[in-house]
């Protein structure tokens, strides 16, 4: 896999650590100011964002085995696996919650799959 996709990849991931705080241990405080939220709605919100959350641990753990796994061919499809529902999760993210999720999150999964597709 190319440095330049290694890199976007890293990037990718980090972004989505952040998503997993933001959705979990600090979705009252932090996350409840990112999203616009009152503290009542973002109280009754917290349990489906937490679950988000999870799953935006699952993407992490995808990244990250395919950025660190020594044998080439399972680093490759778990990134391209966790790329492509990143890509999905933010194309229906854009069209139901925010349009720059987009941006955020399609984007950047979208050049990191071109890179990686690319370098392979």
């Amino acid at each position: 896999m190319a440095i330049a996709a290694k890199v976007l990849i890293g990037l990718i991931l980090l972004l989505h650590v952040y998503f997993v705080l933001l959705e979990t241990v600090l979705f009252k405080t932090r996350g409840r100011r990112v999203f616009g939220l009152t503290a009542e709605k973002a109280e009754i919100m917290a349990p489906a964002m937490s679950n988000q959350g999870c799953y935006n641990g699952f993407l992490v753990a995808a990244l990250a085995v395919g950025l660190f796994h020594p044998n080439a061919e399972i680093a490759h499809a778990f990134v391209m696996y966790g790329l492509a529902c990143i890509m999905v999760a933010g194309i229906w993210g854009a069209l139901t919650v925010k349009k720059t999720i987009l941006f955020f999150q399609t984007v950047p999964a979208a050049l990191a799959l071109a890179l990686v597709y690319l370098s392979h």
